[in-house]
């Protein structure tokens, strides 16, 4: 400015040739004539630094194209879809006859729209250690969430994912998940998507029997096809955190949704969100592929270990109940077997060799002897 005023008033004040003044303070005569022009339109005000900015910019994004990003962020939200700026950019490419704006671009739009709000306290995805089956069918994730039916009542919602292309292998409503639930629900699912190598779970009484001395249903079904089950430590659910983060994007979807006031609502629901998520949602961590399309990209995995017999051998002590009865867990379903009202309240040692069970005192009589019937709950002994 301090230069621009004093060439100007050199020229202006004192009557000095603009090619003399140019050549004596080393600056071109355009910009002279240039500065000449602007102190006549505004005076000194005029000499001011200007913005480099251009007055117009031919791939600027035009007004049409924005509101339709703007209209579509807010339809996916009110949907409790995923509207990040790569999913809109999916979309826009699959309706749009036009060029697609880059995902930079859309970020701009919906920060400068005010939909973007920074979040500097979340943790950088940086600190994260990931693990990623290498195949589809390697490793499916398995884990239960509540939700809630329209009248107040609990109800949870099985989910099995796919840890390689985080394909939603089932999801499921039920008022209580019980051990024989999932064995059905994975059955289900293996025959439609073919037995996969592991199963990964948190340590729920459903999935995993250990810390009650024995083996659960899922656990049995698993050893006897030859796959592997696999557990978190306890209190530890990054283990699992493929299916963990998979029930937030769930219930943020369904909280849009009207709330269900059955179970079958529920589950029709969840069968309409199965299709969209595994076939119509780009998932960030797939390179904006489809579920689908990275479960079908690769040849799906299979279990490597042989099957094994359904042999399992365990020893327990117990006490008879009033009745005469002990109970004993089998397949996820407690089963309770009589011995008969004379041994009620007697101490008993159980030698359990998968569904046959004998019954003997504590100074080794034998009180009883059953082969448990996996359709009933009430197994009678004989001696």
């Amino acid at each position: 400015m301090e230069l621009a005023g004093y060439v100007v008033n050199a020229v202006v004040l004192e009557g000095r040739p603009v090619r003399e003044v140019a050549k004596a303070h080393g600056v071109s005569k355009s910009w002279l004539y240039e500065l000449l022009a602007r102190h006549r339109e505004g005076g000194e005000e005029g000499l001011g630094p200007r913005s480099k900015r251009p007055r117009s910019s031919p791939r600027r994004l035009s007004s049409e194209v924005e509101e339709e990003i703007v209209a579509l962020r807010k339809s996916l939200a009110e949907e409790g879809l995923d509207a990040g700026a790569h999913t809109i950019q999916y979309h826009l490419r699959g309706r749009s006859g036009q060029e697609v704006p880059s995902v930079s671009t859309i970020w701009r739009v919906l920060a400068r729209r005010g939909f973007v709000v920074a979040q500097p306290q979340k943790r950088p995805r940086c600190s994260y250690v990931r693990f990623c089956a290498e195949l589809p069918n390697e490793r499916w994730q398995a884990d239960t969430t509540h939700w809630s039916l329209a009248d107040g009542s609990d109800v949870e919602v099985l989910n099995f994912i796919d840890d390689h292309s985080r394909y939603l292998v089932a999801a499921r409503a039920f008022g209580t998940t019980k051990g024989s639930d999932v064995v059905d629900v994975f059955q289900a699912a293996a025959i439609e998507l073919g037995v996969p190598a592991s199963v990964l779970t948190d340590n729920g009484a459903i999935f995993n029997s250990e810390s009650r001395g024995g083996k659960g249903a899922l656990e049995t079904l698993l050893a006897a096809l030859g796959a592997t089950y696999k557990h978190s430590r306890p209190y530890h659910p990054q283990t699992c955190g493929k299916v963990e983060r998979f029930h937030q994007t769930l219930k943020r979807w369904l909280a849009k949704q009207p709330r269900a006031a059955t179970l079958e609502q529920l589950q029709a629901q969840l069968d309409w969100f199965r299709a969209y998520y595994n076939d119509l949602r780009p998932h960030r961590a797939l390179g904006r592929r489809t579920p689908a399309q990275a479960y079908g990209a690769r040849t799906k995995a299979a279990p490597k270990a042989p099957a094994v017999p359904l042999g399992h051998y365990r020893l327990r002590r117990d006490r008879l109940d009033q009745a005469g009865k002990v109970s004993l867990r089998y397949q996820g379903r407690l089963r309770h077997i009589g011995v008969g009202r004379a041994y009620a309240g007697h101490r008993v040692l159980l030698l359990v060799a998968d569904r046959d069970v004998r019954v003997l005192s504590e100074t080794g009589e034998l009180l009883g002897h059953t082969v448990i019937d996996p359709a009933k709950g009430y197994q009678p002994c004989r001696h």
